[in-house]
């Protein structure tokens, strides 16, 4: 069995705790308008083995300590379920940490899975359909809301991510809305991050020559999203 990898990050510090081995799984079925791998939508041919990838993923485990382990991200990593589920079994066996950074767009089937994983990092691209498909590109709402509810019943623990967007989401009447939402939907959240919108993957878009949704937008400014995100952590207590 093998897997489409764009790309393995080593010594990665921001996708789950501690440092962490980050493996970019190839294949998205969303066209964010704010996504920095665009090179990751389409999957191409496959190149890693479960053997192989275990092999690199290994090779770095003195460096984990504690708390740090393997993120798998993308891409979206759900689009790989049978060989995320054999390469976990085997990672199990080592007693590797084991995080998943997704939207919660797969092809179903996800209890399994989730049932061999240490920790979700949810990235929530809008809270309504409307919202929702403005900024995927696509009509797959619905199913983002399908795989919270399994994701409840598996009681793993998650991270939410939100990328925080000029003149799209940074504003309070959204953040009062997402920390209702995130009260309400989701359980066992023990981190939120706002990450705040950039343009550094613009030069991928250019080279691919992939039409950029957001060409004309500019980075959302650092300090006012950590004050939005200060604003949202107050809301969120008060719930």
């Amino acid at each position: 069995m093998k897997a489409s990898i764009n790309k393995i990050e080593t010594m990665g510090l921001v996708d789950g705790p501690g440092i962490r081995t980050v493996i970019f799984f190839e294949g998205c079925n969303l066209r964010c308008k704010f996504c920095h791998n665009p090179e990751t939508w389409n999957k191409k041919e496959d190149n890693y083995t479960i053997k192989e990838l275990k092999k690199k993923i290994i090779r770095y485990k003195p460096y984990f300590g504690n708390n740090g382990g393997v993120t798998f991200s993308g891409g979206e990593p759900l689009l790989h379920i049978p060989f995320l589920i054999e390469l976990c079994k085997e990672l199990k066996k080592e007693n590797i940490h084991i995080a998943i950074d997704t939207a919660g767009i797969g092809n179903g089937n996800y209890q399994e899975l989730l049932s061999l994983v240490d920790l979700i990092l949810l990235d929530i691209k809008s809270i309504t359909e409307e919202g929702f498909q403005d900024i995927t590109q696509v009509n797959q709402f619905q199913e983002f809301k399908d795989f919270i509810k399994v994701l409840n019943e598996s009681n793993k623990e998650v991270w939410i991510r939100q990328v925080i967007i000029p003149e799209v989401n940074d504003n309070k009447k959204y953040l009062d809305d997402l920390a209702i939402f995130i009260k309400n939907n989701i359980k066992n959240v023990t981190k939120i991050e706002f990450l705040p919108f950039h343009t550094l993957g613009f030069q991928k878009y250019e080279k691919l020559k992939i039409k950029n949704p957001y060409l004309e937008k500019k980075a959302m400014d650092k300090i006012k999203c950590s004050e939005l995100e200060e604003y949202f952590y107050e809301k969120y207590k008060e719930l």
